[in-house]
């Protein structure tokens, strides 16, 4: 990239607007009450410049290559010609990046079919569990795997806990009966064991089937009861320790089950497999209402970090969907796994802007 071209493309990343959106366009005269009035629709693509997009030039886009490069692994219709170039031209730095996708991108404002451009971001995370492959001390509360039977799978809680046939189900025991709860909740997770020798050993539980029960919250149900204060890990768990003789009548308050099964961790710096199919990357995928955003489509979001006015601004990736992520601008960030990523995580709701960056001649669905 020669000198001229790098100096102007740094100018263009220096200027910054906010994104606007035309007014709706309204009928009129009004339509007659015999004609049936069409609803508005559910999302509006709006075309925009680079210059709209709050931040554009402050992201290491070199940072989300890999995750738009596993995006490509999948690549929607319309999206094969960008994705070999993006595999074949490998940018050096950001501004390489930045350029590579301004030439054969172009950036669409996402709002909702009012015209709203604004809409809620939270977080989400992979649990990091300390397990046994035996039950040994603390280590009393099974994962197991989704039986064989009809019958027996569709079992509640509270005749699953403690049950002699469900005894070769059991994929390993975790100390801590809330951080389960919430690795059922959350769909997947790592587990962290010993072997004999003390050798730490990562692997992954996916999620592999429910009892077909109803999801009621024991947190809630605790929280209604005056037994906690608040609905935070640290509380729950300091309950149970405090409360053991109550724990399984309080678990069995959720009848639903979630059933794993287990999986290698050949690159414990790759996160799950989100709905597109390719492994989460932290900071750079999120969940996303799929009848409004395509899978892998490349966002840039604009938001700020949790409890904080510090900008959140950065290229994202649409690589998962979940149960709760729906609307047109809404988004759940994957901060990764462990204690800090679940931290966050129960912190991020906060207002939120996307554009989707689209190849020249793809047109976003309204």
């Amino acid at each position: 990239m020669g000198w001229s071209t790098r100096a102007g493309l740094a100018a263009i990343l220096g200027t910054l607007a906010a994104c606007s959106l035309p007014p709706l366009q309204r009928e009129t005269p009004a339509p007659k009450p015999s004609i049936p009035i069409q609803p508005a629709p559910a999302a509006r693509w709006v075309a925009a410049d680079w210059k709209d997009l709050p931040g554009w030039g402050s992201d290491d886009l070199l940072a989300a290559w890999p995750a738009l490069l596993a995006g490509c692994q999948r690549p929607a219709p319309g999206w094969a010609e960008f994705c070999a170039r993006a595999a074949l031209e490998s940018p050096t730095d950001a501004l390489e990046a930045a350029a590579l996708l301004m030439k054969h991108l172009r950036p669409w404002c996402l709002a909702s079919g009012s015209g709203d451009a604004t809409g809620l971001l939270t977080g989400y995370f992979e649990p990091q569990l300390a397990a046994s492959r035996t039950r040994q001390g603390a280590f009393q509360w099974p994962l197991h795997a989704l039986p064989g039977d009809p019958l027996l799978r569709r079992l509640p809680r509270r005749d699953v806990d403690g049950n002699p046939r469900f005894a070769s189900l059991e994929l390993a025991f975790v100390d801590d009966p809330f951080a389960l709860l919430q690795l059922q909740i959350q769909g997947s997770g790592r587990l962290v064991m010993r072997d004999a020798a003390g050798v730490e050993r990562v692997s992954r539980v996916a999620w592999a089937g429910h009892n077909d029960q109803p999801f009621q919250s024991v947190a809630r149900a605790l929280l209604d009861r005056g037994e906690v204060a608040d609905a935070t890990p640290r509380t729950l768990s300091d309950w149970a320790r405090r409360n053991p003789a109550k724990v399984r009548d309080a678990l069995a308050m959720n009848p639903r089950v979630v059933y794993f099964r287990e999986e290698a961790l050949p690159d414990a710096a790759q996160g799950p497999r989100g709905a597109q199919g390719v492994p989460l990357t932290p900071g750079r995928s999120v969940a996303v209402d799929k009848a409004f955003i395509g899978l892998g489509t490349p966002l840039w979001l604009d938001s700020t970090e949790p409890l904080s006015t510090t900008p959140l601004r950065r290229l994202v990736l649409a690589q998962d969907t979940g149960s709760a992520i729906q609307g047109a601008v809404r988004a759940d960030f994957f901060w990764g796994w462990g204690d800090d990523a679940a931290l966050q995580a129960g912190r991020t709701r906060q207002p939120l802007r996307l554009w989707g960056l689209f190849p020249e001649g793809v047109t976003p669905r309204p």
